[in-house]
């Protein structure tokens, strides 16, 4: 097709100087990691929260947070990476946002990133959580309620310990869909993983190496994360329920 391979060209110096353009997929490798752990994080314990609070019996702690997963999750991601990045920063007091526009802009893009990729997941985190709990018999928080256990302490050691292990194929998934939804932050001009591909061809016109090389690093991503969280799952596995072996 009279393409022409070049392999060599990520050893090659990058058009700033300063690096190769090796280089600048490490650094949009980097990035990505970063990013998707730091969203994972707020995702995991703001959606453990709120799938809590979805199911306890006060009906205005579980409308507000069913109020947040309708929200968050019925919202484009790219829309809510807008309202972050462009309009949240002018609804802010005036002294905090010109202190936020001042900032440098890797870090503007990374925190607008890490927050909305880690609330619009907390929603999807939530109704995991939430559906973990609902699937346990309702004798288990009847007994512990009658052998004196406060409703906090039937969550923290009877309900959540068996829900967690129940939710942990699908909080997979949603950890898996991080990574790749991290892939939309580049059009608020965060150089991450895919951003720097695209930054690569532009320069090198080499289109082929460069989303191959950035393809291979998702999969490397995602096969991580599976052996990961397929271990995480062996280990809490409950005998008796399904997939739990005997």
């Amino acid at each position: 097709m009279g393409y022409s391979w070049n392999w060599g060209v990520f050893l090659q110096p990058s058009a700033t100087g300063d690096d190769t353009y090796l280089g600048w997929m490490l650094y949009g490798f980097k990035m990505t990691i970063g990013l998707s752990l730091s969203a994972w994080l707020i995702a995991l314990l703001l959606g453990a929260l709120v799938g809590v609070l979805r199911t306890v019996p006060s009906k205005t702690l579980s409308g507000l947070a069913m109020a947040h997963v309708e929200l968050f999750r019925n919202i484009p991601l790219l829309v809510q990476l807008f309202l972050w990045y462009f309009v949240l920063p002018e609804l802010l007091p005036k002294d905090l946002g010109d202190a936020f526009k001042q900032s440098h802009p890797v870090v503007q893009q990374f925190i607008s990133s890490m927050v909305c990729l880690g609330l619009f997941t907390s929603a999807r985190v939530a109704e995991q959580v939430r559906s973990g709990i609902n699937s346990l018999p309702p004798g288990q928080k009847n007994a512990a309620l009658a052998i004196g256990f406060t409703l906090p302490q039937t969550y923290r050691f009877v309900l959540l310990p068996m829900a967690f292990r129940l939710v942990v194929p699908p909080l997979t998934s949603e950890f898996l869909n991080i990574f790749k939804n991290s892939a939309v932050c580049s059009t608020i001009g965060l150089l991450e993983l895919a951003a720097q591909g695209r930054q690569l061809v532009d320069y090198t016109a080499q289109p082929y190496e460069s989303f191959i090389t950035v393809t291979l690093a998702y999969v490397l991503i995602n096969v991580v994360v599976m052996f990961g969280m397929r271990w995480v799952e062996a280990r809490v596995r409950i005998p008796g329920y399904i997939g739990g072996g005997h």
